[in-house]
């Protein structure tokens, strides 16, 4: 193995990632009736993937399930901050794949990485956040002729591809993972919801109960950061955009309001919504003094911090991944993460059992487009609705939990305008 097949931190942490690897892939079921259908069809066989996707334990576990379809695999990494340096180095020492991702990485390194990647000449994209693709159609635009599709796991990603495909910009058809029923109604929900405050707990040890809490955007991560927020004592606000998402979250019981207002109010900000500069200037100026503001949402915009460190006079480092902006007036603010992904930069992001839903969708629609990619448009399609149940109920299954099936009389109803009442 040489020095050009990888570059991680430090491969004498393998060891250990070995270890975390094995634990979480005991949550992971689905994935595993996958990998084991996977081993002995090889339906990946002769396919070149690159992923850029977070580097962690379950990102390990989806790897080594398209290696074991068959696929050449390269990993890199979405997020300068979510790479898990041991996984990263038991990945390349224990499964031979090339991994381009170091923990905490500048901006020029993790390009460098995505080009890496691409250096793979791939024939599927995996994007978290669709930075692999935009390279792709940006800078190296001769390799689109190599590619069969790709597929998208956030949120974010999927705005912007759906944005590429309107401008008839997008060259090859991606499917979006993250609208399967079996992701974001799970993996948002309840992974964002507990990640997280999984990540703010951790950075800064504070207590929530009775804090004034701001969730902006009530989308499906939102949703799930605002109930495990109440869940833990704290009073919520709900700020939106969509009048629809307002007026659910006003029904769930959370006080709905503009930022400008909620901004007074909040003990604790967490941006949620996909869009930049959520949280600006004209907020900053009315917070109160010790307010923390974190970022669940994919990119590291949402919270304008160029704007927060001009206000500031005065910054500094007073916990590990806890930065103290001190204003002319005296009023400390305080910001989590650099402004990224709190659940992964100062945690280890999503439980593998949520996962298990989000990569088994991954794992499957790779297999669908090497199946069906040659016939379709460059599009945004949805995870096709039979590989959502599927993982429902291998889910399901893995759980425990049998259903009804509808009978003969039923199935005839449900397809019948004659019978009536």
């Amino acid at each position: 193995m040489t020095a050009e097949k990888y570059h991680v931190k430090d491969l004498s942490l393998a060891e250990a990632g070995q270890q975390r690897i094995a634990w979480a892939e005991r949550e992971m079921p689905v994935l595993r009736q996958i990998r084991e259908r996977f081993a002995r069809e090889k339906p990946l066989s002769g396919l070149r993937i690159a992923a850029c996707l977070h580097v962690t334990t379950e990102t390990a576990n989806l790897m080594r399930t398209l290696k074991a379809g068959g696929a050449q695999v390269v990993l890199t990494a979405s997020n300068p901050l979510s790479t898990q340096d041991d996984v990263a180095a038991a990945l390349v020492v224990y499964d031979d794949i090339p991994v381009f991702a170091i923990k905490g990485e500048d901006t020029d390194t993790y390009y460098q990485h995505i080009h890496a990647a691409l250096d793979f000449r791939p024939h599927i994209t995996m994007d978290d956040g669709a930075d692999l693709i935009s390279t792709l159609h940006k800078e190296r635009r001769d390799q689109l002729t190599d590619i069969i599709g790709g597929t998208e796991e956030t949120t974010t990603g999927v705005i912007r591809l759906r944005a590429m495909a309107d401008d008839g910009a997008l060259a090859y058809p991606v499917i979006a993972v993250n609208d399967a029923l079996t992701k974001h109604l799970f993996d948002n929900r309840y992974g964002t919801g507990q990640s997280t405050w999984d990540g703010v707990l951790r950075a800064t040890n504070i207590l929530i109960a009775g804090r004034t809490v701001v969730v902006a955007g009530y989308g499906w991560c939102g949703r799930g950061v605002a109930m495990r927020a109440r869940g833990l004592g704290a009073r919520v606000i709900v700020t939106e955009v969509d009048p629809l998402r307002a007026l659910e979250a006003a029904m769930d019981g959370f006080w709905v309001m503009p930022m400008r207002e909620a901004a007074r109010l909040g003990d604790v900000f967490i941006t949620v919504t996909g869009d930049i500069h959520v949280l600006d200037r004209e907020h900053f100026e009315v917070m109160k003094d010790g307010a923390i503001m974190a970022n669940a949402g994919h990119f590291n915009v949402e919270i304008n911090i160029p704007a927060l460190e001009a206000l500031a006079e005065s910054k500094r480092r007073v916990r590990p991944y806890v930065d103290e902006y001190r204003l002319p007036n005296g009023r400390r603010l305080y910001l989590l993460a650099e402004g990224r992904l709190v659940n992964l930069a100062a945690a280890e992001g999503h439980p593998a059992s949520v996962m298990d839903m989000s990569f088994a969708n991954q794992a499957l629609s790779v297999e669908y487009l090497v199946k069906e990619g040659k016939h379709l448009q460059p599009k945004v399609y949805a995870v096709p609705r039979e590989l959502d149940e599927q993982v429902a109920r291998l889910k399901l299954q893995a759980m425990g939990i049998g259903i009804d099936v509808l009978t003969s009389e039923q199935e005839e109803y449900l397809h019948s305008w004659e019978m009536g009442t």
